[in-house]
Parts: C-alpha cells; sequence; structure tokens
C-alpha cells in the first residue's frame, strides 16, 4: 500500500478516528477503510489494524492488531498503571496487565496538560453497558453479585509499607484527583485519618458554597475507621462479560487508591447514576453505608 494519499485513504489525524470502527494505519500516517475481522490480517511491517474502542475529550482508547489495547490523552497518570499491576499482584481480579507506559508533563497543580499513555493486554468479551438492558432479573442479580464479590479481593490488597501513615491516596500514594478530596491548598496536606478526610470534604464543601449543610454536614458524613483498595469507578461501561454473563474485565483504574471502606458503594450509588444497574448493585451490596451526607456534599462539589 502506497503511504501517499488515495481515493480511500485520509491522514491519521485524531478528528478521522471515530468509536466502533476499524482502521489499516499506514506508519500511522494514512488511514484506510477496514472491514470487521476478528483475526489477525497479513500486513507488510509498517501497517496495524486499529480499532477505536472509546474516544471522549482529549483522551482515546485503540486496539492494536487485536493484541494490545493503548489508552493515551491528557490526564492519563502513573496510578492507573501502579493499580492495575497491584491488582494483579494480589488478586485473580481479571484485569488487563500492563505492557509499557509513559508519563510526560508535571504532576504541579495537577496540570492539564499532563498527557500519558498506557499499553495494556487486551480483555476479550462484550461491554456490559451494551448488554445490560437486555438482560432478565436472574443474569443482573448474578454480575452484581459477581462484582461485589471480586471487589472483596481489591479490598484486601495490602497497602505497601511507605503508606502506613496514609489513610486515603491514589495507587501510587499520590494526593488524590476526586472532586471531593482534592486539597484547596498546594502542595497539598497528606490525609492520615478519618477526621482529615472529613474535614477536607466539609472544607471543599464550604469553599465551594454549600449552605444546606453548612453547620451540619460533619456530622452527617460517614465516618470510617480502616482503609481499603478502591476502584472508585465501578459502572456498567467499566465491566466485561462473556456471552454466559460472567463478569471476565474489570477497566479503568485511574481513579483507583485506597479509601473509606465505604467509598466503592458510596461511588456506585452517586445520584447522578441512571438505570437499575445502580439499583440492583444496592440490592446485592454486602454492606450499606448511610451516604447522607456524601450525596449532600456531591451536590455542591460535582
Amino acid at each position: 500500500m502506497e503511504q501517499t494519499q488515495d481515493s480511500r485513504g485520509f491522514p491519521y489525524q485524531w478528528c478521522n478516528l471515530y468509536p466502533g470502527k476499524q482502521y489499516i494505519s499506514v506508519n500511522n500516517k494514512w488511514l484506510y477503510p477496514c472491514p470487521p475481522t476478528a483475526a489477525p490480517l497479513p500486513l507488510p511491517p509498517d501497517q496495524e489494524v486499529i480499532k477505536v474502542h472509546r474516544k471522549h475529550i482529549a483522551r482515546i482508547v485503540l486496539e492494536h492488531d487485536f493484541s494490545i489495547v493503548s489508552k493515551t490523552g491528557f490526564g492519563i497518570r502513573p496510578p492507573e498503571a501502579e493499580a492495575m499491576k497491584l491488582v494483579i499482584q494480589h488478586t485473580s481480579v481479571p484485569v488487563a496487565k500492563v505492557v509499557w507506559a509513559d508519563f510526560t508533563g508535571s504532576e504541579i497543580d495537577n496540570n492539564p496538560e499532563y498527557k500519558g499513555t498506557i499499553h495494556m493486554t487486551t480483555i476479550s468479551g462484550i461491554c456490559l453497558e451494551g448488554k445490560w438492558e437486555g438482560l432478565g432479573a436472574k443474569s443482573k442479580e448474578s454480575i452484581c453479585r459477581q462484582i461485589w464479590s471480586l471487589s472483596c479481593q481489591w479490598r484486601e490488597i495490602p497497602r505497601p509499607l511507605e503508606l502506613d501513615d496514609t489513610f486515603q491516596c491514589a495507587a501510587d500514594g499520590s494526593p488524590s484527583r476526586d472532586p471531593m478530596l482534592q486539597d484547596l491548598n498546594n502542595p497539598p496536606l497528606p490525609l492520615t485519618n478519618d477526621a482529615k478526610l472529613r474535614a477536607r470534604i466539609y472544607e471543599r464543601y464550604l469553599h465551594y458554597g454549600g449552605r444546606q449543610y453548612e453547620r451540619t454536614l460533619p456530622d452527617v458524613l460517614p465516618r470510617s475507621y480502616r482503609s481499603v483498595f478502591t476502584h472508585g469507578d465501578i459502572a456498567a461501561r467499566n465491566i466485561m462479560v462473556d456471552d454466559d454473563n460472567n463478569v471476565i474485565g474489570i477497566l479503568d483504574w485511574e481513579f483507583a487508591g485506597w479509601y473509606p471502606d465505604y467509598w466503592e458503594y458510596a461511588q456506585i450509588m452517586k445520584p447522578s447514576y441512571h438505570g437499575d444497574f445502580q439499583d440492583w448493585m444496592g440490592r446485592t451490596a454486602p454492606q450499606a453505608w448511610d451516604i447522607t451526607g456524601i450525596n449532600a456534599a456531591r451536590k455542591v462539589l460535582f
């Protein structure tokens, strides 16, 4: 295939990559339409098949030659790669294996120019988001119980010794980027216990104009006596299942880290979620927490 544009080809550019589409890339310079196929094609070394899985704002997820997935863009940071490594090391949770990662820029002030790429192994299967509505009650219940069972494994991931004095942090020990927990000060102070975490939420709530619980929020925020490893973004879009509705992959670990033991539940039960995935996760949860205070703060901070 010539490396010059012809009537079928177009430049390898962000604007020409469409979610769900598959292309043949030539030297990462030109794209050519590629028919759907489930097996590698006999291509020369300067060509590869790429499939666009996701594309959102300044991030894109591509599958390369049916074997490697790359997640690239602004805001892709080391904690996500570290989280996947920890899960593989300490659990049997099905998660992609990091093959290679590269990060550029500075973490200072949550620099929006911070850009990263994570190359990882593929996870086969079907995204639960596209399958959920067609499932029956038994299948929905089974999937949710599987997710909670897997979460029990990652909750037991041991905290590295160097993080013993930290109550809440990202998977690599860096400060959380969760809007509920980011420090208003710079450099951010570590969250070393539950009292400091609740104080941080309250400080942010007041700073951003929270008034309804201006005097009572500290009393209605849940208390936690231990922090555990947490995915932080469990949703149908981040779950892969097979034809028999077995969970075979947990995706997107960018928010993972150590959080209060109620945090996974609170994240799943966000008021902004829609559909009955949340309902089923609530029904099957091994433990429920009163998250009135968290939801009150969330309405102001999100």
